[in-house]
């Protein structure tokens, strides 16, 4: 087949900042699916795009011929709402684990398509697979009958959703241009709007943790996404949240896993239940059955959510009785002083736990289920000198150093009795545009 478009010209257009047209996005995105473009020549055009950014119209074209690269899902059959929620990832972030079965208490479907871990994120998938016996894999017929009987799935995106996503991304990693908002933006909602969500609730991080440090980007991230959301017809909102430091006490896969148990039974940290919660009450909103907090609250008090979070680990063959993995091996730090806990940085718990064994460099690697870090305090809490500040886990002993090494520099303690102004967890929310005229 002869080529219409010349991709060098789509890469100088981009470079010397200009605007690409409908016919250019289109055909680039298929042809480098098509492995017409070679990795090299969409490495360039993803730095051109990475330094001098897309418009509105370019990202929301840009999406669409992501979407259009493969299959669309259609959940109008379930005779139920759809909602889901996305994160752009961070440290201790298990908040999908209670929260699907959560919502779906309140007679919303949440189809909830996740990804492994890369670098010193988490990935939802790791952590589930940590429960002996559930397994992530499932047909598109598998995953509409759970949502029928169950309410809730979290499983693994089939192949053929935004294949030119998936091909892009790994680029990206490799690249440098993981940070291009314009292809941030594109990637997560080519993948959300193409599995047909009728309601979408993103989880915007900002902070050392986050991909987005600063609020300023990350504001501009959530407003691209609302706005491409929007532009597909799909309800959608943003909350922007603190990710300065780790979401619980914990960050690795089966760590998590237990903190996601204790929250649904109707305890576990302050933090994870309060920002499930207000996520709760968003996506049902945002589905047409708004619910109040009190009411969210209810269900994991009393049991309901747990009832669902078990029906959900049964049904996709897992255990939800069954004893989770624990580390061979643990290395506790200690506080060094009286004093209270000042910060604790995100970044370096989230890359102690990656070398400790919980993520992984590449896509191929595997992860230890036990291997994590256990946090004993949170910033504004009083420590005494010789009290466990972090439990370190890991199977592999000769991890500990580079995962303490990792950690240097990562908290500071305060004077005893210093009173900390406390940080919000929920930073702004940012909701749908009102449709153009």
């Amino acid at each position: 087949m002869t080529e219409q478009i010349d991709v060098v010209d789509v890469i100088r257009t981009k470079r010397d900042r200009g605007t690409l047209d409908d016919a250019q996005i289109d055909w680039v995105i298929d042809a480098y699916t098509r492995g017409v473009v070679a990795d090299e020549q969409m490495s360039a055009l993803a730095m051109a795009i990475l330094l001098n950014g897309m418009d509105r119209r370019e990202i929301a074209r840009w999406t669409a011929a992501m979407i259009a690269s493969g299959e669309r899902m259609d959940f109008s059959g379930l005779g139920r709402p759809t909602a889901d929620k996305h994160s752009t990832g961070g440290v201790g972030d298990k908040i999908t684990l209670p929260l699907a079965p959560l919502v779906a208490v309140f007679g919303v479907a949440v189809p909830q398509l996740s990804g492994r871990g890369l670098g010193h994120t988490g990935g939802t998938l790791d952590k589930m697979e940590s429960i002996p016996g559930w397994r992530p894999d499932l047909s598109t017929e598998a995953m509409l009958a759970q949502l029928r009987d169950v309410g809730a799935v979290v499983c693994a995106a089939g192949s053929g959703l935004a294949p030119a996503d998936r091909k892009l991304y790994a680029l990206r990693d490799v690249t440098g241009t993981v940070e291009a908002i314009p292809l941030i933006a594109s990637s997560i909602m080519s993948k959300k709007i193409a599995e047909g969500t009728g309601a979408l609730v993103l989880d915007v991080k900002v902070g050392s943790g986050a991909f987005m440090k600063t609020e300023t980007d990350a504001r501009e991230l959530a407003r691209t996404m609302v706005a491409l959301g929007s532009d597909a017809g799909v309800r959608t909102v943003a909350l922007l949240t603190d990710m300065s430091t780790p979401l619980g006490l914990t960050a690795g896969n089966a760590l998590e896993v237990r903190e996601s148990l204790e929250v649904l039974a109707g305890g576990g940290p302050a933090d994870v239940v309060e920002l499930t919660a207000a996520l709760a009450v968003e996506m049902l909103a945002a589905a047409g059955r708004p619910t109040d907090e009190a009411e969210v609250r209810a269900a994991l008090g009393d049991g309901r959510a747990m009832d669902v979070w078990r029906a959900m680990i049964r049904a996709q063959g897992g255990d939800p009785d069954a004893e989770l993995p624990t580390a061979r091996e643990t290395h506790v730090v200690t506080a060094p002083a009286d004093g209270v806990l000042e910060r604790l940085d995100a970044l370096a718990v989230g890359v102690a736990a990656w070398r400790l064994g919980a993520g992984r460099a590449r896509k191929e690697d595997p992860v230890q289920a036990a291997a994590g870090v256990e946090l004993h305090a949170k910033p504004g809490g009083e420590v005494r000198a010789g009290q466990p500040l972090l439990t370190l886990h890991t199977d592999t002993p000769e991890r500990f150093d580079r995962a303490l090494a990792a950690l240097e520099g990562a908290w500071e303690l305060a004077a005893p009795g210093t009173a900390l102004e406390p940080r919000p967890l929920v930073i702004d929310r940012i909701a749908q545009e009102a449709p153009h005229a």
